[in-house]
């Protein structure tokens, strides 16, 4: 028995994907339908959908980057959502994933490569994924020469005043470092075309609207301006209405999203870490271990979970965002060439192509978004992956979040899980 995340006709999907990425079970339906209603009038929608990358007029040059990079078809968001930024639209993106590669391909297209000034600035919530996208953005265009560059605190502003000098047409930064850098000067805004917010939501919800507020202020009046958002909040309709020019809204409907999204979902009673670590293995002794990715909540617990199953015989890999690009790139391509057939993860921003069998959410994810981050993870050439999650009674609450977002009933897990592969 397995569940497929659907939206049943009559669904309004996208008032689904607005509150799913913060969903509580405490937001009044009536503040959600004043919000969509909001977003559906105020901006115009692109509706163009093409179906290839080669359809969409992209340079030779960076098709060649999104072959190599493993897309050799664009997704629902790409299919939609690339195309009216190359066009120089302002736009507003929401989706449940796959903004990064969509950006990057607007910003690299749109890039003057006879120039060596900065042309575009993307805003991220954190490091990480500052990190992230500037890998994304190098390997997307290795075959133009882009010069791209990830901004982060720990150095000194001196030291970035070098780097971002040093012909970076890209800057991808997060907004505390980029403020900072503008109002000191060491980033010349005189040459930026394109600034960039990608999980608008979340760098709203930080707190951090004024930052957001004082960088545009301190860029270019004509400027292309693009938003992408899992969810769509007032902080961030509030600033799409005040900054962007006659933008236009793509949102991708959840159902298509998750178009041939097929995997079979359960959960397992676990209530402390002893119980959960204790059930991990007797799943990878039922399971007898193939390729799979555990996703814990914390940075402080992948070490310590790496060296107990380690200790169990198994090869591990580990990756998470206080280590550097290197080392977690290094992790991904261990899993993939089967040197280990675990990686203990956080996240996996970036790392677009990868999938596995089977997907274990040691932690639940607290937002529904990022549960179907981890579980679409899950899935083989030939086979419907398996997602199983671990949850303690405390997380009961989440867990119908979840169900009610993917519109489905996880089911215990049963006893013959060897039969489910």
């Amino acid at each position: 028995m397995y569940f497929v995340c659907t939206v049943p006709e009559g669904v309004d999907v996208a008032a689904t994907v607005l509150e799913g990425a913060r969903f509580d079970g405490k937001q009044p339906v009536s503040k959600m339908t004043t919000r969509l209603t909001q977003f559906y009038e105020e901006f115009n929608t692109y509706n163009e959908i093409h179906d290839s990358f080669v359809e969409m007029g992209l340079r030779e040059n960076l098709l060649k980057g999104i072959y190599a990079y493993g897309l050799a078809m664009p997704s629902a968001i790409h299919r939609r959502g690339i195309v009216p930024f190359c066009k120089g639209l302002d736009v507003i993106q929401q989706s449940l994933s796959g903004t990064t590669v969509t950006l990057a391909c607007g910003v690299l297209q749109r890039l003057d490569y006879g120039s060596t000034e900065c042309q575009a600035l993307v805003l991220v919530p954190t490091r990480d994924l500052a990190q992230e996208t500037e890998k994304v953005i190098g390997a997307l265009g290795q075959w133009l020469g882009v010069k791209a560059h990830a901004c982060l605190g720990g150095t000194s502003i001196r030291e970035e005043k070098q780097i971002s000098s040093s012909s970076n047409q890209v800057i991808v930064a997060t907004p505390g470092r980029a403020l900072n850098m503008l109002t000191r000067r060491a980033l010349c805004p005189d040459n930026i075309r394109m600034f960039v917010l990608d999980e608008a939501d979340e760098i709203l919800a930080g707190g951090l609207k004024n930052q957001i507020y004082d960088i545009i202020q301190l860029l270019p009046a004509k400027i292309l301006f693009a938003v992408f958002s899992t969810a769509m909040s007032n902080e961030a309709l509030e600033l799409c209405r005040k900054c962007m020019n006659k933008p236009m809204k793509v949102i991708v409907p959840k159902d298509e999203e998750l178009e041939g999204f097929s995997v079979k979902q359960f959960y397992v009673k676990a209530e402390n870490e002893e119980s959960k670590f204790q059930k991990l293995c007797d799943l990878f002794d039922t399971m007898a271990v193939m390729q799979n990715i555990i996703f814990v909540n914390a940075r402080r617990k992948v070490k310590p979970l790496t060296e107990k199953i380690r200790g169990r015989g198994y090869t591990v890999s580990a990756s998470h965002g206080g280590m550097d690009q290197h080392s977690r790139d290094a992790a991904v391509q261990d899993l993939q060439s089967g040197s280990s057939r675990v990686l203990v993860t956080t996240d996996l921003h970036g790392a677009d192509a990868l999938q596995v069998p089977v997907v274990i959410n040691y932690d639940l994810p607290a937002q529904p978004v990022q549960y179907l981050r981890n579980v679409r993870r899950s899935g083989h050439p030939g086979g419907i992956g398996v997602a199983i999650s671990f949850v303690a009674r405390a997380d009961e609450r989440v867990l119908s979040g979840i169900q009610r977002f993917c519109n489905t009933q996880m089911a215990e897990l049963p006893s013959n899980v060897a039969d489910l592969l």
